[in-house]
Protein backbone atom coordinates (compact mmCIF):
# COMPACT_ATOMS: atom_id res chain seq x y z
CA UNK A 1 0.00 0.00 0.00
CA UNK A 2 0.64 3.51 -1.16
CA UNK A 3 -0.60 6.72 0.66
CA UNK A 4 -0.04 10.40 -0.42
CA UNK A 5 2.93 11.74 -1.01
CA UNK A 6 4.79 14.70 0.63
CA UNK A 7 8.08 16.56 0.76
CA UNK A 8 8.77 15.41 4.16
CA UNK A 9 7.88 12.78 6.56
CA UNK A 10 8.67 12.75 9.97
CA UNK A 11 8.61 9.79 12.37
CA UNK A 12 8.26 10.91 15.69
CA UNK A 13 5.50 13.07 17.42
CA UNK A 14 7.43 14.70 20.44
CA UNK A 15 9.01 17.78 21.26
CA UNK A 16 11.74 17.03 18.58
CA UNK A 17 9.19 15.65 15.73
CA UNK A 18 6.94 18.43 16.12
CA UNK A 19 9.41 21.06 16.39
CA UNK A 20 11.30 19.60 13.56
CA UNK A 21 8.04 19.66 11.34
CA UNK A 22 6.30 22.61 12.72
CA UNK A 23 9.72 24.99 10.79
CA UNK A 24 9.54 22.77 7.91
CA UNK A 25 5.94 23.44 7.28
CA UNK A 26 6.99 27.36 7.78
CA UNK A 27 9.33 27.04 5.43
CA UNK A 28 6.20 25.60 2.89
CA UNK A 29 7.29 22.08 2.85
CA UNK A 30 4.23 19.90 2.93
CA UNK A 31 5.14 17.64 6.01
CA UNK A 32 4.13 14.67 7.61
CA UNK A 33 4.19 13.53 11.68
CA UNK A 34 3.96 9.73 12.25
CA UNK A 35 3.34 9.65 15.71
CA UNK A 36 3.15 5.77 17.05
CA UNK A 37 1.03 7.03 20.19
CA UNK A 38 3.52 5.37 22.87
CA UNK A 39 4.36 7.02 26.30
CA UNK A 40 7.30 9.61 25.40
CA UNK A 41 9.89 10.97 27.67
CA UNK A 42 8.42 14.20 27.36
CA UNK A 43 5.59 13.27 28.93
CA UNK A 44 7.39 12.08 32.37
CA UNK A 45 9.70 15.31 31.70
CA UNK A 46 10.33 18.10 34.37
CA UNK A 47 11.21 20.50 31.57
CA UNK A 48 13.97 22.06 33.10
CA UNK A 49 16.06 24.36 30.77
CA UNK A 50 19.27 24.03 32.48
CA UNK A 51 22.38 24.76 30.60
CA UNK A 52 24.19 26.83 33.29
CA UNK A 53 23.24 24.41 36.00
CA UNK A 54 24.24 21.26 34.08
CA UNK A 55 27.31 22.40 32.40
CA UNK A 56 30.25 20.12 32.89
CA UNK A 57 33.90 20.25 32.25
CA UNK A 58 34.31 17.60 29.57
CA UNK A 59 31.84 18.80 27.21
CA UNK A 60 31.86 22.16 25.92
CA UNK A 61 29.77 21.30 22.93
CA UNK A 62 26.66 19.98 24.86
CA UNK A 63 26.63 23.35 26.76
CA UNK A 64 26.91 25.42 23.92
CA UNK A 65 24.06 23.64 22.29
CA UNK A 66 22.65 23.77 25.75
CA UNK A 67 22.99 28.15 25.91
CA UNK A 68 22.26 28.57 22.43
CA UNK A 69 18.90 26.89 22.52
CA UNK A 70 18.33 28.56 26.25
CA UNK A 71 19.24 32.04 25.10
CA UNK A 72 16.35 31.80 22.21
CA UNK A 73 13.52 29.65 24.03
CA UNK A 74 11.67 32.82 25.02
CA UNK A 75 11.58 33.78 21.82
CA UNK A 76 10.53 30.21 20.72
CA UNK A 77 7.83 30.44 23.13
CA UNK A 78 6.30 33.70 22.36
CA UNK A 79 6.41 32.87 18.92
CA UNK A 80 4.31 29.09 19.56
CA UNK A 81 1.64 30.78 21.89
CA UNK A 82 1.43 32.93 18.97
CA UNK A 83 0.86 30.41 16.39
CA UNK A 84 -1.24 27.55 18.24
CA UNK A 85 -2.94 30.40 20.74
CA UNK A 86 -2.01 28.31 23.23
CA UNK A 87 0.43 28.98 26.02
CA UNK A 88 3.82 26.11 26.14
CA UNK A 89 3.99 26.81 30.14
CA UNK A 90 7.62 28.61 30.18
CA UNK A 91 8.08 29.51 33.56
CA UNK A 92 10.68 32.39 34.30
CA UNK A 93 11.84 32.01 38.05
CA UNK A 94 15.66 30.92 37.92
CA UNK A 95 16.91 27.68 39.65
CA UNK A 96 18.71 27.66 43.46
CA UNK A 97 21.42 25.04 43.57
CA UNK A 98 21.80 23.73 46.83
CA UNK A 99 24.36 21.70 48.96
CA UNK A 100 22.88 19.55 52.11
CA UNK A 101 26.96 19.16 53.78
CA UNK A 102 30.45 20.14 53.36
CA UNK A 103 31.08 17.44 50.83
CA UNK A 104 28.37 18.80 48.52
CA UNK A 105 29.14 22.63 49.90
CA UNK A 106 32.53 22.28 48.01
CA UNK A 107 31.74 19.98 45.34
CA UNK A 108 29.30 23.40 44.54
CA UNK A 109 32.06 25.88 44.57
CA UNK A 110 34.21 23.76 41.69
CA UNK A 111 31.15 24.22 39.80
CA UNK A 112 30.84 27.99 40.47
CA UNK A 113 34.13 28.34 39.81
CA UNK A 114 33.98 26.46 36.27
CA UNK A 115 30.72 28.28 35.38
CA UNK A 116 32.76 31.61 35.94
CA UNK A 117 35.58 30.58 34.17
CA UNK A 118 32.84 30.32 31.41
CA UNK A 119 31.17 34.21 32.03
CA UNK A 120 28.07 32.58 33.27
CA UNK A 121 25.76 34.21 35.78
CA UNK A 122 25.87 32.44 38.81
CA UNK A 123 25.81 34.18 42.15
CA UNK A 124 26.99 32.35 45.55
CA UNK A 125 24.25 32.27 48.44
CA UNK A 126 25.27 31.97 51.84
CA UNK A 127 22.83 29.39 53.69
CA UNK A 128 20.99 32.53 55.71
CA UNK A 129 20.78 34.37 51.69
CA UNK A 130 19.20 31.38 50.81
CA UNK A 131 16.60 30.85 52.89
CA UNK A 132 15.73 34.22 52.44
CA UNK A 133 14.78 33.61 48.50
CA UNK A 134 13.19 30.39 49.29
CA UNK A 135 12.64 30.10 52.78
CA UNK A 136 10.72 26.48 52.64
CA UNK A 137 14.64 25.50 52.33
CA UNK A 138 15.92 23.19 55.31
CA UNK A 139 17.83 25.01 58.13
CA UNK A 140 20.66 22.56 57.76
CA UNK A 141 21.28 23.83 54.22
CA UNK A 142 25.08 24.47 53.85
CA UNK A 143 25.50 26.60 50.46
CA UNK A 144 23.36 27.34 47.55
CA UNK A 145 23.96 28.81 44.31
CA UNK A 146 21.74 31.36 42.23
CA UNK A 147 21.17 30.56 38.67
CA UNK A 148 18.45 33.63 37.53
CA UNK A 149 19.30 32.05 33.64
CA UNK A 150 18.38 28.62 34.38
CA UNK A 151 13.87 28.70 33.97
CA UNK A 152 11.60 25.78 32.97
CA UNK A 153 8.49 24.79 30.98
CA UNK A 154 5.88 22.33 30.80
CA UNK A 155 6.74 19.66 28.26
CA UNK A 156 2.63 18.24 28.13
CA UNK A 157 1.85 22.24 27.15
CA UNK A 158 4.66 22.73 24.93
CA UNK A 159 3.59 19.10 22.98
CA UNK A 160 0.45 20.33 22.67
CA UNK A 161 0.99 23.88 21.73
CA UNK A 162 3.34 22.66 18.77
CA UNK A 163 0.77 19.90 17.65
CA UNK A 164 -1.48 22.86 16.98
CA UNK A 165 0.99 24.81 15.82
CA UNK A 166 1.75 22.25 13.20
CA UNK A 167 -1.54 21.53 11.94
CA UNK A 168 -2.07 25.26 11.54
CA UNK A 169 0.29 25.57 9.71
CA UNK A 170 -0.56 23.00 6.97
CA UNK A 171 1.29 19.68 8.44
CA UNK A 172 -0.81 16.43 8.76
CA UNK A 173 -0.72 14.55 12.15
CA UNK A 174 -1.30 10.57 11.81
CA UNK A 175 -1.41 8.06 14.49
CA UNK A 176 0.95 5.10 12.73
CA UNK A 177 4.04 3.65 13.71
CA UNK A 178 7.01 3.85 11.61
CA UNK A 179 8.66 0.51 11.09
CA UNK A 180 11.67 1.15 8.15
CA UNK A 181 13.07 3.64 5.88
CA UNK A 182 12.00 3.22 2.34
CA UNK A 183 14.67 3.35 0.04
CA UNK A 184 15.20 3.27 -3.86
CA UNK A 185 18.80 2.10 -4.53
CA UNK A 186 20.97 4.97 -2.87
CA UNK A 187 18.24 7.19 -2.30
CA UNK A 188 15.39 7.36 0.11
CA UNK A 189 11.85 7.44 -0.89
CA UNK A 190 9.74 7.43 2.37
CA UNK A 191 8.62 5.45 5.54
CA UNK A 192 6.90 2.39 5.64
CA UNK A 193 4.34 1.69 8.44
CA UNK A 194 3.62 -1.23 10.86
CA UNK A 195 0.76 -1.82 8.63
CA UNK A 196 2.86 -2.04 5.49
CA UNK A 197 1.46 1.31 3.73
CA UNK A 198 4.70 3.21 2.96
CA UNK A 199 4.32 7.20 3.41
CA UNK A 200 5.83 8.61 0.37
CA UNK A 201 8.70 11.36 0.79
CA UNK A 202 11.36 13.43 -0.90
CA UNK A 203 12.96 13.52 2.63
CA UNK A 204 12.37 11.81 5.91
CA UNK A 205 13.78 12.94 9.81
CA UNK A 206 14.10 10.32 12.43
CA UNK A 207 12.91 11.81 15.85
CA UNK A 208 11.29 8.86 17.47
CA UNK A 209 13.29 8.65 20.39
CA UNK A 210 14.02 5.58 22.06
CA UNK A 211 12.46 3.81 19.20
CA UNK A 212 15.39 4.65 16.50
CA UNK A 213 16.61 1.40 17.93
CA UNK A 214 14.02 -0.69 16.22
CA UNK A 215 13.51 0.57 12.94
CA UNK A 216 15.00 -1.19 9.88
CA UNK A 217 17.13 1.53 8.23
CA UNK A 218 20.85 1.90 6.48
CA UNK A 219 23.30 0.88 8.62
CA UNK A 220 25.38 4.16 8.43
CA UNK A 221 22.11 6.15 9.48
CA UNK A 222 21.23 3.69 12.34
CA UNK A 223 22.14 5.84 15.58
CA UNK A 224 23.51 3.88 18.68
CA UNK A 225 20.56 4.97 21.34
CA UNK A 226 19.98 3.97 24.28
CA UNK A 227 16.78 3.73 27.24
CA UNK A 228 17.57 5.54 30.14
CA UNK A 229 15.23 5.05 32.89
CA UNK A 230 14.17 8.13 34.85
CA UNK A 231 11.42 7.88 37.83
CA UNK A 232 9.54 11.07 38.55
CA UNK A 233 6.57 11.93 41.12
CA UNK A 234 4.04 14.73 40.19
CA UNK A 235 3.08 16.66 43.61
CA UNK A 236 0.21 18.87 44.26
CA UNK A 237 0.04 21.13 47.14
CA UNK A 238 -3.39 21.90 48.81
CA UNK A 239 -2.86 24.74 49.81
CA UNK A 240 -1.65 26.22 46.04
CA UNK A 241 1.35 27.54 45.05
CA UNK A 242 4.52 29.46 47.02
CA UNK A 243 5.81 26.27 48.61
CA UNK A 244 8.92 27.63 46.18
CA UNK A 245 9.37 29.39 43.47
CA UNK A 246 12.46 28.58 41.61
CA UNK A 247 13.62 24.88 40.27
CA UNK A 248 15.32 23.54 43.73
CA UNK A 249 17.84 21.15 42.62
CA UNK A 250 20.07 19.25 44.95
CA UNK A 251 22.94 16.72 44.56
CA UNK A 252 20.52 13.32 43.76
CA UNK A 253 17.18 15.15 42.73
CA UNK A 254 15.26 18.76 41.96
CA UNK A 255 11.63 20.13 42.35
CA UNK A 256 10.38 21.86 39.65
CA UNK A 257 7.08 23.96 40.72
CA UNK A 258 4.57 24.42 37.80
CA UNK A 259 2.88 28.05 39.10
CA UNK A 260 -0.65 26.32 40.36
CA UNK A 261 0.57 24.40 43.40
CA UNK A 262 1.84 21.32 41.45
CA UNK A 263 5.51 20.27 41.21
CA UNK A 264 7.36 17.60 39.43
CA UNK A 265 10.06 15.74 41.79
CA UNK A 266 12.85 13.90 40.15
CA UNK A 267 14.66 11.98 38.71
CA UNK A 268 16.64 8.88 38.80
CA UNK A 269 18.68 7.45 36.09
CA UNK A 270 19.09 3.97 35.55
CA UNK A 271 20.58 1.81 33.03
CA UNK A 272 17.89 -0.98 32.96
CA UNK A 273 16.89 -1.09 29.37
CA UNK A 274 13.11 -0.66 28.43
CA UNK A 275 11.34 -1.02 31.75
CA UNK A 276 9.18 1.72 32.48
CA UNK A 277 7.49 0.38 35.68
CA UNK A 278 8.12 2.77 38.12
CA UNK A 279 9.36 1.07 42.10
CA UNK A 280 8.81 1.63 45.40
CA UNK A 281 12.89 2.19 45.78
CA UNK A 282 12.80 5.18 43.06
CA UNK A 283 10.31 6.42 45.36
CA UNK A 284 11.75 6.40 48.32
CA UNK A 285 15.15 7.61 46.97
CA UNK A 286 13.24 10.89 45.41
CA UNK A 287 11.12 11.59 48.45
CA UNK A 288 14.28 11.07 51.25
CA UNK A 289 17.03 13.42 48.57
CA UNK A 290 14.15 16.28 48.45
CA UNK A 291 12.84 16.30 51.74
CA UNK A 292 16.99 17.10 53.28
CA UNK A 293 16.30 20.47 51.43
CA UNK A 294 12.47 21.32 51.50
CA UNK A 295 11.08 19.19 54.23
CA UNK A 296 7.30 20.61 53.08
CA UNK A 297 7.48 18.35 49.90
CA UNK A 298 6.53 15.61 52.57
CA UNK A 299 3.13 17.67 52.94
CA UNK A 300 2.15 17.47 49.30
CA UNK A 301 -0.29 15.37 47.71
CA UNK A 302 0.85 12.66 44.99
CA UNK A 303 -0.95 12.36 41.82
CA UNK A 304 1.15 10.55 39.82
CA UNK A 305 4.29 7.95 39.78
CA UNK A 306 5.84 8.20 36.59
CA UNK A 307 9.01 6.66 34.56
CA UNK A 308 10.23 7.00 31.34
CA UNK A 309 12.74 6.79 29.02
CA UNK A 310 15.64 9.44 27.79
CA UNK A 311 17.23 8.59 24.37
CA UNK A 312 21.02 8.69 25.28
CA UNK A 313 24.01 8.45 23.28
CA UNK A 314 27.23 6.88 23.79
CA UNK A 315 28.81 10.50 24.58
CA UNK A 316 25.32 11.82 25.68
CA UNK A 317 25.23 14.44 22.69
CA UNK A 318 22.09 14.48 20.14
CA UNK A 319 22.74 12.95 16.49
CA UNK A 320 21.94 15.51 14.49
CA UNK A 321 21.83 15.91 10.26
CA UNK A 322 22.02 13.66 7.35
CA UNK A 323 23.57 10.02 7.52
CA UNK A 324 23.25 7.61 4.47
CA UNK A 325 20.38 10.02 3.39
CA UNK A 326 17.95 9.77 6.33
CA UNK A 327 17.98 13.11 8.17
CA UNK A 328 18.29 12.15 12.12
CA UNK A 329 17.38 13.93 15.16
CA UNK A 330 17.84 11.23 18.13
CA UNK A 331 19.72 10.87 20.74
CA UNK A 332 18.36 14.21 22.99
CA UNK A 333 18.60 12.15 26.45
CA UNK A 334 18.26 14.44 29.07
CA UNK A 335 18.11 17.57 26.70
CA UNK A 336 14.93 16.86 24.72
CA UNK A 337 13.07 19.94 25.67
CA UNK A 338 15.51 22.12 26.33
CA UNK A 339 16.75 21.19 22.45
CA UNK A 340 13.39 21.16 21.03
CA UNK A 341 13.23 24.62 19.31
CA UNK A 342 17.04 24.55 18.41
CA UNK A 343 17.04 21.60 16.75
CA UNK A 344 13.69 22.30 14.90
CA UNK A 345 15.48 25.06 13.13
CA UNK A 346 18.69 22.97 12.57
CA UNK A 347 16.57 20.57 10.81
CA UNK A 348 14.64 23.47 8.45
CA UNK A 349 17.77 24.32 7.66
CA UNK A 350 19.45 21.01 6.74
CA UNK A 351 16.18 20.17 4.99
CA UNK A 352 16.61 23.73 2.92
CA UNK A 353 19.53 22.65 2.03
CA UNK A 354 22.17 24.55 4.51
CA UNK A 355 24.83 22.51 6.28
CA UNK A 356 24.92 22.53 9.56
CA UNK A 357 26.83 24.68 11.43
CA UNK A 358 30.25 24.92 12.79
CA UNK A 359 29.19 25.18 16.74
CA UNK A 360 26.63 21.97 16.09
CA UNK A 361 29.13 19.85 14.08
CA UNK A 362 29.99 17.67 17.53
CA UNK A 363 26.65 16.57 17.65
CA UNK A 364 26.54 15.32 13.89
CA UNK A 365 24.98 12.60 13.11
CA UNK A 366 27.65 10.52 11.23
CA UNK A 367 29.82 11.00 14.03
CA UNK A 368 28.98 7.43 14.76
CA UNK A 369 30.26 3.84 13.09
CA UNK A 370 27.37 2.42 11.89
CA UNK A 371 25.42 0.26 14.02
CA UNK A 372 24.17 -3.25 12.81
CA UNK A 373 20.41 -3.84 13.12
Amino acid sequence: MTSSSFDVAVAGGGPIGLACAWRAAGRGLRTVVLDAGDAGAWEVAAGMLAPVTEAAPGDAPLTELGLRSARAFGAFCAELADAAGEDPGLQRTGTLVVARDRDEAEALEHLLAYRRELGLEVERLRPSQARRVEPALAPTVRLALDVPGDHSVDPRRLVAALAVAFERAGGTRRRARVAAVETDGDRVTGLRLADGEVVRAAQVVLAPGTGAAALDMPAEARVPVRPVKGQVLRLRDPNGPGLVTRVIRGEQAYLVPRGDGRHVLGATMEERGYDTAPTAGGVYELLRDIAEVVPGVLELELEEVLAGLRPATPDNRPALGFADGVLVAAGHHRNGILLAGLTGDLVAGLLAGDPLPGWAAPAAAGRFAPVPA
